[in-house]
């Protein structure tokens, strides 16, 4: 029987190298993993498995979303693969999704892929709903943007 995958994705392709992409997707993170007019401030950002992620997410307004969680995943110029199902040390949370950050060479350019894996049908309805088409979709063509005039 076949697993059930609760996954929403979007892909983007960039007129850059894979070596660009990466570069611009980990130096340049807080540039482009938030969708405008809100901002990224990667307060703790550790590249490696295990590593401790804390990014928090500013509004217009003011508004503040922390996002807590571990790096599972670093494989340079392949994909970065991180958690909310953990914080700092391993300390379980509540978890909500798993998000991979992929990219490999197309043609002349770099195929990216963004993808939140969820625990189940209801979380992945909700990020939906959330608005994660338009948000993940914004944040690819930041990056897009970004890798192209680099």
């Amino acid at each position: 029987m076949a697993e059930a995958r609760f996954e929403l994705s979007v892909e983007r392709r960039i007129a850059a190298p894979v070596e660009r992409v990466w570069h611009v997707m980990t130096a340049r993170l807080e540039e482009w993993f938030c969708p405008a007019p809100w901002r990224a401030e990667a307060r703790t950002l550790e590249w490696h498995a295990g590593g401790r992620s804390l990014i928090v997410m500013h509004g217009p307004n003011g508004e503040e979303m922390p996002n807590e969680g571990i790096v599972l995943a670093v494989e340079p110029n392949r994909r970065l693969v991180m958690t909310d199902a953990f914080t700092g040390d391993w300390q379980p949370a509540g978890p909500f999704m798993v998000g991979l950050f992929e990219i490999e060479p197309d043609g002349d350019g770099t195929l990216y892929r963004g993808t939140a894996r969820h625990w189940t049908r209801e979380a992945m309805e909700q990020h939906r709903a959330m608005g994660f088409e338009k948000g993940w979709g914004t944040a690819a063509d930041q990056l897009k943007a970004l890798a192209e005039h680099a």
